[in-house]
């Protein structure tokens, strides 16, 4: 498999804490990490190698850089394009956030500095969002002449609710970490700085979970979520079965039972 790009590289750890969490880390620099269309590749050519990996059991999903997280889509290439050029590019934008939602593993965004536009959708793509308290997160697509295309309008209402998501998309907001918390937005506010240092931490108490687990309870609560209570039942029992049957269950059992750390088998 090729190396992944720089733009979007996967870090991983000789800490055996960390030694089943993957860092993706967003990578440019002299763009605040702005999404550009080679960046789009980079992001989902790493996620579909995140995807593969049966080693990783949580990603986290972080920049290089104090100043920004993301600062969205790169308006710049954007203002040469044709429409064409537009629409060509789409598919690739997609499948950069698409491929941060479809992780079969927990996701933690370290949010610091600009999270804006396509960079808070990459944020709301993870399953938890931390950041730093001078973080500044939104979706303003609407000031520049688009929506949000990258999850936003539908992970957003998910998140908060109809009408918190509607005051925040419709009036462009740019929000504190202080206000995103407090509407929902985000799941935990930590000193300025140091949201990497805290989504490691938490990356390394999930990872020390059974791989199988982990990933059938995303797969139960991501299939369940938007359909009813009786239809989410019948996935979560289908999830259930696919983890009580499965070698990391015995394990679990046995360890607790010896009183001892699992040694998970991952099947």
């Amino acid at each position: 498999m090729p190396p992944t790009s720089p733009l979007a590289r996967i870090d991983r750890f000789d800490d055996p804490r960390l030694v089943h969490v993957a860092e993706l880390v967003l990578d440019r620099p002299e763009a605040l990490n702005a999404i550009s269309t080679p960046m789009s590749t980079a992001i989902a050519d790493a996620t579909t190698e995140l995807a593969r990996d049966e080693s990783v059991r949580c990603v986290v999903l972080s920049s290089a850089h104090a100043r920004a997280f993301c600062v969205g889509a790169d308006l710049k290439e954007r203002n040469s394009f044709s429409d064409a050029d537009l629409m060509a590019q789409r598919p690739l934008a997609r499948s950069a956030y698409g491929g941060v939602l479809a992780l079969p593993v927990p996701a933690i965004a370290a949010v610091d500095g600009f999270a804006l536009g396509g960079g808070f959708e990459l944020a709301l793509s993870c399953d938890i969002i931390i950041a730093g308290e001078a973080a500044l997160v939104g979706l303003p697509e609407v000031g520049v002449g688009v929506i949000p295309g990258g999850g936003g309008t539908q992970l957003l209402v998910r998140r908060v609710g109809w009408s918190k998501a509607a005051t925040v998309i419709f009036s462009a907001a740019k929000l504190t970490a202080a206000k995103a918390l407090e509407l929902g937005a985000l799941d935990e506010r930590v000193p300025a700085g140091s949201a990497r240092q805290r989504a490691l931490a938490l990356a390394a108490t999930i990872a020390a979970n059974s791989p199988v687990g982990l990933r059938n309870a995303k797969k139960a609560m991501r299939l369940g979520a938007d359909v009813d209570l009786s239809a989410g039942l019948e996935i979560e029992d289908g999830c259930w079965r696919a983890t009580a049957f499965s070698g990391d269950r015995r394990e679990g059992v046995a360890a607790f039972a010896e009183k001892r750390t699992p040694q998970w088998p991952g099947r």
